[in-house]
């Protein structure tokens, strides 16, 4: 999988270097496969990204 990013929302691994979907959240860049994801993503993305718990 090198040089490849899983796209948080269907879980399908991407390209970063020729996705042609992606947004920022929080700093971070998250890379999509289709525009599909890219809007579900957007609309809710603390759904999709797995965050730390603090204990």
């Amino acid at each position: 999988m090198a040089g490849k990013v899983v796209d948080p929302v269907c879980g399908m691994e991407v390209d970063p270097a020729t996705a042609r979907y992606k947004s920022e959240h929080g700093g971070k860049v998250f890379y999509f496969c289709a525009e599909g994801c890219k809007k579900a993503f957007e609309k809710n993305p603390h759904k999709y990204i797995k965050e730390p718990h603090s204990h």
